[in-house]
């Protein structure tokens, strides 16, 4: 997005693969830096960069139907009502149907941000109400501001075509500059790219936490040393710049073309879907009566909500696994290989758990001594009988037990 805006401003500017290596790497190494700050000062900027995201939506929601110059260009104001709902861009071979779940494919990938809040439960006072209410709020709140700029989009999106091929590389701004002077689309993109900094930021902060949690159960190799937690900012530092080093690493396919890089980001959607829906799956399928519902739950609803997610994933898995061009259009630049990559990976990793794994993993292991929400723990016997808040002026607090 700053690599476009840096053309529409200089028509003559060119990026190169390098030069999308260099800056996407320099914002990799500043968002590793913000992720090993101490949990205090995680939580005011990730506070920070949510409500500027938020106002952000409102701004160019507003913005856009204002600012359009439709009008100058000798059309209409905004796109008839009749073609918005009643004409499918099926943009792939497939038949209007299939396309419309295929549309689906951005969203998914989009809205599986909201993971976040439960990779980041360890650092959160009252988790089992917080992280719920969290997950709920940035699905709802994302996917209603998300429908309406879809439609304000859909309203004022002069040649859509034009927009997927522009040479700009980035659909959005592309889209921008058909409908609006260039000052107001660049003015959209600064807003753009800051809400994506912080996005990417609380992308790097949820993978740390991933990480961590997987070392601390001695899943990867050199676990002991990714599931260090620093002793200053209580944060597990080592799996920030960990995971910092694997994105650079894997930002060398930039070199390797499109279709190197859409090969590993095609399996984001999928994973994501999948890892999301297994607990659900095993609470509706498996759990029955003997669920025990936290403060915070779906009540008889469960069952219903749970079904109805699982089948939907189901629907949606192939779908996520289709190329967007049949016959003989389908080459190896035009498949879509989100089914050997995300499938090669966990046959690999199922054949691992059978062949090693099943015979030293056990299970999650108890985390209070990784200190890993601000403060020191007292534990005994596997129990934290006490703990001393940072908070609260290094004060020993007894009023929770936790079992390992």
């Amino acid at each position: 997005m700053i690599l476009a805006a840096a053309s529409i401003t200089n028509p003559s500017y060119k990026p190169t693969n390098l030069h999308t290596f260099l800056l996407a790497s320099c914002i990799m190494i500043i968002h590793s830096v913000i992720s090993s700050m101490p949990t205090r000062w995680l939580a005011q900027f990730n506070s920070a960069g949510s409500t500027f995201n938020f106002l952000a939506v409102i701004a160019v929601l507003i913005m856009i139907p204002a600012g359009t110059d439709r009008p100058e260009r000798g059309l209409s104001r905004f796109t008839p009502s009749s073609k918005v709902w009643g004409t499918i861009h099926q943009g792939t071979s497939f038949p209007p149907g299939i396309c419309v779940l295929m549309s689906f494919i951005g969203v998914i990938w989009t809205m599986s941000g909201y993971s976040a809040p439960f990779h980041l439960s360890e650092e959160c006072s009252n988790a089992n109400v917080a992280a719920p209410r969290a997950i709920i709020a940035t699905s709802t709140i994302g996917g209603v501001l998300g429908w309406a700029l879809q439609l304000v989009v859909a309203y004022t999106v002069v040649d859509i075509p034009a927009v997927v091929a522009s040479p700009l590389g980035q659909p959005f701004a592309a889209y921008l500059m058909q409908c609006m002077t260039q000052k107001m689309a660049l003015c959209i993109l600064a807003l753009t790219v800051i809400a994506g900094f912080s996005m990417g930021q609380g992308c790097m902060l949820a993978a740390s936490r991933v990480t961590f949690a997987y070392a601390r159960d001695d899943v990867f190799p050199g676990s002991n040393i990714w599931k260090v937690v620093n002793p200053y900012t209580k944060t597990p530092v080592n799996a920030v710049w960990g995971n910092a080093f694997i994105g650079i690493c894997l930002l060398t396919l930039i070199f390797g073309g499109n279709l190197a890089v859409g090969a590993l980001f095609s399996i984001g959607g999928i994973a994501a879907f999948i890892s999301f829906t297994i607990p659900i799956a095993i609470r509706v399928l498996f759990v029955g009566d003997r669920f025990r519902p936290g403060p915070w739950n779906l009540g008889k609803y469960s069952i219903a909500c749970g079904t109805i997610a699982c089948s939907f994933v189901a629907l949606m898995i192939p779908v996520l696994c289709f190329p967007s061009v049949t016959g003989s259009q389908l080459t190896a630049k035009t498949m879509n290989w989100t089914s050997l990559c995300y499938g090669g990976s966990m046959f690999i990793i199922i054949c691992w758990w059978f062949i090693s794994a099943h015979k030293w993993f056990r299970g999650p292991k108890v985390n209070v001594e990784h200190m890993m929400i601000g403060r020191d723990a007292i534990v005994v016997d596997g129990q934290e009988v006490a703990s001393i808040d940072d908070s609260d002026g290094g004060n020993v607090s007894s009023d929770k037990i936790v079992k390992s």
